[in-house]
């Protein structure tokens, strides 16, 4: 059995599973390593995968493998290049960081900002909701193409990360 994670723990959530703090964690704190699977191939799609570029994904294990979105998040994915003992590239490292301070029992989130390709209606709940998971950059293009004039945000709890035929993240 793995061995549970010192900050997170995965919990239920209306729409599967989520991450929680299992202490309060301080804006700037590092929470850690997301590790997983790299797959090497530009067409691989899947519900939780993260996009590393050069045609590579990765496929993350728990607990991070639960984090969901929302449009205000506490939390957020960072790439760090590394390379491999002989100086050639290798995929990059993603950690995770909160970018606000945390309560204990909260859960954790970030914003997937989707391309305007792969957006889905958002259900986060947050007060500044775009009402699509999208990157704010590319909501005009969605509004427009769905007919509509200025994001509306449903009350609903956060979705879980899907990403797969919808785009990735």
């Amino acid at each position: 059995m793995a061995e549970a994670h010192p900050l997170v723990r995965v919990g239920k959530v209306p729409f599967g599973k989520g991450l929680f703090a299992r202490r309060a964690i301080a804006k700037g704190e590092s929470i850690g390593q997301v590790t997983g699977r790299v797959i090497h191939d530009p067409d691989y799609t899947s519900s939780y995968c993260i996009d590393l570029g050069s045609e590579m994904s990765l496929e993350p294990r728990a607990p991070f493998r639960y984090l969901n979105h929302c449009c205000e998040p506490n939390s957020q994915l960072f790439s760090f290049d590394c390379e491999y003992e002989d100086g050639t590239a290798a995929p990059p490292e993603i950690h995770v960081e909160a970018i606000a301070d945390i309560p204990e029992g909260a859960e954790l989130t970030i914003d997937y900002a989707w391309g305007a390709d792969g957006a889905i209606k958002c259900l986060c709940g947050a007060a500044a909701c775009r009402g699509w998971v999208v990157c704010p950059e590319e909501l005009p293009t969605v509004l427009k193409r769905n007919g509509k004039k200025s994001p509306k945000a449903p009350a609903l709890p956060s979705a879980a990360r899907r990403t797969g035929e919808r785009g990735r993240k």
